[in-house]
């Protein structure tokens, strides 16, 4: 590879990682979408992966490989997988998410490791394209969250009615409205 192609590859990786660390911080962890985030953003316990692969197999194959750094470092608690390529369509995505969750279960993953799924075009079954509630799940690009089910369940124990967070969001998003939400998704990417 020439050295100018890995440079813009290296500056590539940087933005998509920005765009994502912005996001996290500037909606996920200031709208308290997610109320664990925070801790582990200042902790430092999240580690980023930008992916430029669109070979389904490959995207499959490096999903198994972060399990693999989960496995033998301990200070990782969360890898966000970002694709900047791959999985353009919302309902690709779906489909990868569905064989992403099957390769877990094959891999022995099963309750160790646990997938959370984000998309700039997510939208949940039953609602309105444009409805604002959708934005819990939407991001800068593609990703995948493969969480530690173990860490999961002991935040979730510590934390007071964490039923009421889907809820939660749903209605504060909703009285954001849909203009101010895109916009602070639009304000992630880099300009």
């Amino acid at each position: 590879m020439h050295r100018h192609m890995k440079n813009t590859m290296a500056t590539n990786d940087q933005q998509l990682i920005a765009s994502t660390q912005a996001w996290l911080k500037s909606f996920v962890i200031e709208y308290s979408i997610c109320p664990f985030a925070k801790r582990e953003v200042e902790r430092g316990s999240i580690h980023f992966v930008a992916s430029h692969d669109t070979d389904l197999e490959e995207c499959l194959a490096n999903l198994l490989l972060e399990c693999d750094r989960l496995n033998s470092d301990a200070g990782i608690e969360t890898t966000l997988i970002i694709y900047d390529k791959a999985f353009i369509c919302f309902d690709d995505y779906l489909d990868f998410i569905d064989l992403a969750e099957e390769l877990l279960r094959v891999e022995d993953y099963e309750g160790i490791y646990q997938l959370a799924s984000f998309h700039p075009d997510y939208y949940f079954e039953g609602t309105k394209l444009d409805d604002p509630a959708n934005y819990t799940n939407r991001s800068p690009y593609p990703m995948l969250h493969l969480l530690r089910e173990a860490s999961l369940e002991k935040a979730i124990d510590a934390y007071p009615d964490p039923e009421a967070i889907p809820e939660r969001n749903i209605t504060l998003l909703r009285e954001l409205g849909l203009a101010k939400v895109k916009a602070l998704l639009a304000a992630c990417y880099p300009s």
